[in-house]
């Protein structure tokens, strides 16, 4: 039996995760379950799975999700704060670590289960962008294992022998991405998209944030700095095609001529439900792939003139240094203004661009400490550049 943690339990990872898990009760036993603000809904998970204990990261919340558990007669222990998502990231008891927090928020209890020698199933890209050498060494002094869960780099370790590219006849690889839901919008008329349009993700069901992410292609450029780190692969040999289906999640190209690619239906059980069981394979409840029926597999090349924040991701790959946290603290600042309305959604790749020019220069932080601080001066510049926009 299998003790698991889930940081984000109740975003569309942490939900996906709990449905593979209840596919398989004599396998998995869920330890903790950890969100932020959603008390109602981790309420329900609470009652079904039972975990050991839940977080909650707003204290109010927390509050109120005990109250709700203890008038359900529920056993499981409610703990409010930052430090109770560490400390149970941390917990002797937890086997696996499914690190699905969005955004910098993340970083310090999967910094906390790498320490711990955790099996750590990665959906936090932000924990490599912001700190890729800090999370990594963590993770080679504790003893932890990284497996991701991105449909994209869970493809890439698939394609590669025994999930390292680091062997010989590796040319290559290649990230797919969707386009989004603007792939062939004009640049006016994604200047005048309403927060609502650019969730509307044609392929796949996801978090406000990251939907706007893959709207911008942002999403892309964070998971090209992200392959960068986990494969350790430069920049010269990572590329990004647009794959409109997203039933080719990524491929990696070999020397001899040969390509291997991933393909599956746009459902993320099947990265899930391969994380958890590696090396073996379960049931995930995805639907069998239909070739057949899907007919035609289209590709083409990114346009980088409309998609602008791309670009500025393959930069801060090239640039290193603090350059990747930079530009992923701009962008979550930029990305919650668009869907506060308070900018338009050219705006957003305007606070990058500004930000990651100031910024970008930077050293990367050696501690999580001084990645934290870079990534707070890169967020209040954002900021100031957000009410000159704004204003």
């Amino acid at each position: 039996m299998t003790n698991l943690t889930i940081l984000g339990a109740t975003g569309s990872i942490g939900r996906s995760t709990l449905d593979v898990v209840a596919r398989h009760p004599e396998r998995y036993r869920v330890h903790a379950l950890v969100a932020n603000r959603q008390h109602e809904a981790l309420a329900e998970q609470c009652l079904r799975f039972s975990p050991r204990y839940a977080v909650l990261g707003d204290a109010e919340a927390a509050q109120q999700l005990r109250r709700r558990l203890a008038e359900a007669g529920s056993a499981t222990e409610v703990l409010g704060g930052a430090a109770a998502a560490v400390e149970v990231a941390a917990a002797p008891e937890t086997d696996v670590v499914m690190a699905a927090v969005v955004g910098g928020a993340g970083l310090e209890p999967a910094i906390a289960a790498a320490r711990a020698g955790k099996r750590i199933l990665l959906a936090n890209k932000e924990s490599l962008v912001m700190a890729g050498a800090v999370f990594l060494a963590a993770c080679h002094e504790g003893g932890a294992t990284v497996l991701p869960i991105d449909s994209e780099h869970n493809a890439v370790f698939q394609c590669l022998p025994a999930g390292r590219a680091d062997g010989p006849g590796i040319r290559r690889i290649l990230l797919t991405a969707s386009g989004g839901p603007f792939r062939n919008a004009s640049r006016d008329e994604m200047a005048c998209a309403t927060p609502d349009q650019a969730c509307a993700h044609p392929n796949w069901s996801m978090g406000r944030k990251i939907s706007v992410d893959s709207a911008t292609m942002m999403n892309k450029g964070l998971e090209l700095i992200e392959a960068h780190y986990l494969f350790g692969v430069p920049a010269s040999r990572l590329g990004v095609l647009v794959h409109p289906q997203s039933i080719v999640h990524s491929m990696v190209e070999y020397t001899d001529g040969s390509m291997l690619a991933q393909l599956g239906n746009p459902d993320m059980r099947t990265p899930i439900a391969h994380a958890l069981a590696h090396p073996e394979r379960i049931e995930s409840g995805v639907a069998p792939l239909d070739l057949a029926a899907i007919g035609r597999l289209e590709f083409e090349e990114p346009d980088m003139d409309r998609f602008p924040c791309l670009r500025l991701a393959q930069q801060a790959l090239s640039a290193g240094g603090g350059a990747p946290c930079v530009l992923n603290a701009a962008n979550e600042v930029a990305v919650d203004a668009f869907l506060a309305r308070r900018i338009g959604f050219d705006g957003i790749a305007a606070i990058n661009d500004g930000v990651l020019q100031a910024l970008g220069a930077r050293p990367a932080g050696t501690s999580v400490e001084g990645v934290l601080e870079l990534d707070a001066e890169s967020r209040a510049l954002a900021l100031t550049r957000l009410g000159r926009i704004a204003a």
